[in-house]
């Protein structure tokens, strides 16, 4: 396969066996390299994990699931190191190319994942998000994208990062196939039946002007009511996803960090000594904080609410960017993704418009276990002519 777009891993092409007839037959399905493939080792992004890693005899259930449904693999792709990062940049085995905007980061940690559909080499892709992997690279490269309800899709035979954040999404290029794969991957537990819209009105004060302009061209013709998501403002609800999200890191992957003596690059080395350094009282805080802010999220949504959210706070930054932009932006999209990720949530993505010249993705969150129904109010929504109701 030409892959122009740096998405794949050079990995020498192994059969995988897939169904002749089923849901997603003529499909074609890319691998973020978390998962386990029969045939195949798995290098999470990371030159000693891959050293370590045996060729696999099993294929991840998730994975398995959809070539039992007559999905085509075509490759492993790309992901930041230990999915530990959400800029796409990897310092061992490059940067895929934002085909959508190619000067810009493609995000991450899935970067391979979102740039193979974007870049029209699969017509899916799994990926992993854990802070929001999968949402932040299908804004930023201009396609759909589903963060699951978590649990509700097993991680086995998958790198872990934070098991209690950890969920596998998927990418897509238009909400029909994003619905079609996800129905082979989940039953809707709880849908939604008739949606109360709601709109975030702190989520949308951490939007600039641009920003806020395509939010308004997309939802503000709704007719929806505004709600406030964090009970005791942005920044201790961020405080709070940082905690939790470390606490799960030190005990899954750190041991493997410290015991490889891995070099650590930018980034990743703060995080490995937050991590480290938090104590078991912080880490009950922390913890504590997060059930709080997920119950919160359940009483505010109720069995019908739909969060108008952003999905970021601006468009993918340029890859020559200045070094305090590489240092602050995670912070600024993250106080925005962890809703979704601390309250288990479904949130799905979809193209809205451009910021600075690049993609800008919306996205709807709602109730858990409401997954497949909230892609299709995506699909309609998506579709509506943008006019006063």
């Amino acid at each position: 396969m030409t892959d122009p777009w740096h998405a794949f891993l050079p990995y020498p092409p192994v059969p995988v066996p897939h169904a002749d007839q089923g849901p997603l037959s003529g499909l074609t399905l890319a691998v973020k390299d978390i998962y386990h493939v029969a045939g195949y080792r798995t290098g999470a992004g990371c030159p000693l994990y891959l050293a370590e890693s045996p060729v696999h005899a099993d294929t991840a259930p998730c994975v398995q699931r959809l070539l039992d449904a007559g999905a085509h693999f075509v490759g492993k792709v790309h992901t930041d190191e230990l999915a530990w990062s959400m800029y796409g940049m990897n310092a061992h085995f490059g940067t895929p190319v934002n085909p959508a905007a190619p000067d810009r980061i493609p995000g991450g940690s899935s970067s391979g994942s979102a740039v193979a559909v974007a870049g029209g080499l699969a017509d899916i892709a799994i990926g992993s998000d854990t802070g929001g992997s999968v949402r932040a690279p299908a804004s930023f490269c201009g396609t759909w994208g589903w963060r699951p309800t978590h649990g509700l899709i097993p991680m086995a035979g998958a790198m872990a990062l934070a098991p209690s954040f950890d969920a596998c999404g998927l990418f897509a290029r238009d909400g029909t196939v994003l619905a079609r794969a996800a129905a082979v991957l989940v039953a809707d537990a709880a849908p939604v039946t008739a949606p109360d819209l709601m709109v975030p009105t702190d989520m949308l004060a951490l939007l600039g002007p641009e920003a806020s302009a395509v939010w308004q061209d997309g939802f503000g013709h709704l007719p929806a009511r505004g709600v406030s998501v964090y009970p005791d403002r942005v920044d201790a609800a961020y405080a709070t996803f940082l905690t939790a999200v470390m606490a799960d890191a030190k005990e899954t992957i750190l041991p493997f960090i410290r015991a490889s003596r891995m070099p650590l690059v930018r980034g990743i080395d703060r995080r490995a000594d937050a991590a480290d350094a938090l104590t078991p009282d912080q880490i009950a805080q922390g913890r504590g904080a997060r059930e709080a802010f997920a119950r919160h999220m359940d009483a505010l949504l109720g069995a019908n609410g739909v969060l108008l959210a952003p999905v970021v706070h601006d468009a993918p930054f340029r890859l020559d960017a200045p070094q305090a932009v590489f240092d602050g932006f995670r912070h600024d999209a993250q106080r925005l993704l962890c809703v979704a990720g601390m309250a288990r949530l479904p949130q799905v993505v979809f193209p809205a418009g451009t910021v600075d010249g690049a993609p800008f993705g919306l996205s709807l969150i709602g109730p858990r276990g409401s997954d497949l129904s909230l892609i299709a109010l995506a699909c309609q929504l998506s579709r509506q002519p943008q006019e006063a109701a």
